[in-house]
C-alpha cells in the first residue's frame, strides 16, 4: 500500500520510508498518528507525490551546485514564518533533524540552507503529527489559548524529549495566541473583555467618547469599539492624538497646513484621523466601512493597514505579548 490522505492526516507506509529514512524515533510516526496535509504554518503536500520522499537533489536542475549538506534532505513539507516567505520543510533521514530551505528549482547555487529548526536536537516529525483529537482547538479566549498551548507543548515534548528546543517552546506559547479572540459581531474580531486594559494597563488605554466623533464615523460597530473597548495610546508603530476631538482627514491638513483638498485622496471628508505611524503618515479610520488605513503626504498614497479596529488592537496585543513571552524565555 502507498501513502494514504484521510480526514486531513497523510499516513506513509514503511515502504514509503526506505531506503530514505534510517533513524529508529522517526520511523514510527508518519507511519502510526501521520502529518496534518495543512495548518496555519505548515503543511505537507509535498507527501503526496510518488515517491512519497524524495531528495532535495532531485528537485533542482543543476543538483551539482547545491552545498553538499542539501543534496540528501528529505523534502517533506513547507514552512511559512513570520518573516520569510514560503520554504520547503527538509527532513534528515539518519538524524530526525528538521530544518528549511528556500529551493529555487531553475537555480541551485541559490537554495540556501537554513540552521535546523531544532537547534540541533532530534525533533522527528511526529512532533508535527495530527495526534487525534488532543490538539484540535476548543473555543476562544485565555482558557483556550493556555489549553492549546499545554497540549501543543506535551506534542512537542513527546517527540524530543522533556525539553523541547526554544524554537518550538516559542511556538507552543505564541501559535496559540490567534484563539484569544472568537470572530466579531459587526467587525471581525470580539476581543475578551479588558483585555487590552490587563496587558497594556488601563492607563494607556484611550477611549473616546460621542463628543470626540465627527459626523463622518458612522460605522456604528468602530463607533462602539473606540468607545467601550478602546486602543493603547503607544502601539510601537503609531500613536494616537488625543488632545482635540477626531478630524478627518480633510480637517487635519487644512488645520496643519498640510496638501490642499485637491491633492488629498478621494473621500478625505470621511476619513477619520485616529493619530499617526511616522512624521508624515496617519492612522486613518473610513468613517463609513470601518476600515484602517495610513495616509503617506509625501507620497500622497493611500493605503490598507488593518481589515479595522478590532484586528488592529489585536496586532497590538500580540506584538506586545509576544516580546514579554521571549523576554520571559531568554
Amino acid at each position: 500500500m502507498g501513502t494514504t490522505d484521510t480526514g486531513g492526516v497523510i499516513t506513509l507506509t514503511e515502504a514509503d520510508l526506505d531506503p530514505y529514512v534510517t533513524h529508529a524515533a522517526t520511523r514510527p510516526l508518519p507511519t502510526g498518528p501521520g502529518l496534518l496535509c495543512d495548518s496555519a504554518r505548515l503543511e505537507f503536500g509535498a507527501l503526496r507525490g510518488r515517491p512519497a520522499l524524495r531528495r532535495v537533489a532531485e528537485l533542482v536542475a543543476d543538483a551539482g551546485k547545491l552545498a553538499a549538506e542539501l543534496r540528501g534532505q528529505l523534502v517533506i513539507g513547507a514552512l511559512r514564518t513570520l518573516d520569510r516567505d514560503l520554504e520547503s520543510l527538509l527532513l534528515d533521514g539518519a538524524t530526525g533533524r528538521i530544518s528549511t530551505t528556500s529551493v529555487f528549482p531553475r537555480n541551485a547555487a541559490e537554495s540556501t540552507h537554513r540552521t535546523p529548526l531544532t537547534d540541533g536536537q532530534t525533533l522527528p516529525a511526529g512532533a508535527l503529527a495530527a495526534s487525534g483529537g488532543r490538539f484540535t482547538p476548543q473555543g476562544y479566549g485565555p482558557k483556550a489559548v493556555a489549553d492549546t498551548s499545554g497540549r501543543l507543548m506535551s506534542v512537542f515534548a513527546e517527540a524530543a524529549g522533556d525539553d523541547p528546543a526554544p524554537y518550538w517552546r516559542m511556538a507552543a506559547l505564541i501559535r496559540p495566541l490567534a484563539r484569544i479572540a472568537r470572530p466579531g459581531t459587526g467587525l471581525r474580531l470580539g476581543l475578551p473583555p479588558r483585555l487590552l486594559d490587563e496587558e497594556f494597563g488601563s492607563a494607556a488605554i484611550v477611549r473616546f467618547e460621542d463628543i470626540d466623533f465627527p459626523g463622518a464615523l458612522t460605522h456604528e460597530p468602530t463607533r462602539r469599539f473606540l468607545g467601550e473597548v478602546g486602543l493603547p495610546e503607544h502601539g510601537y508603530w503609531y500613536e494616537l492624538d488625543t488632545d482635540v476631538p477626531l478630524p478627518t482627514l480633510a480637517e487635519h491638513c487644512a488645520q496643519e497646513g498640510g496638501l490642499p483638498p485637491g491633492e488629498l485622496p478621494e473621500g478625505a471628508d470621511r476619513l477619520i484621523r485616529l493619530g499617526h505611524l511616522l512624521e508624515d503618515t496617519s492612522l486613518v479610520v473610513d468613517g463609513a466601512t470601518g476600515a484602517v488605513l495610513c495616509w503617506s503626504e509625501p507620497d500622497a498614497t493611500l493605503r490598507p493597514l488593518n481589515a479595522d479596529v478590532s484586528t488592529l488592537a489585536f496586532t497590538v496585543w500580540l506584538v506586545h505579548r509576544e516580546k514579554a513571552l521571549a523576554g520571559s524565555t531568554t
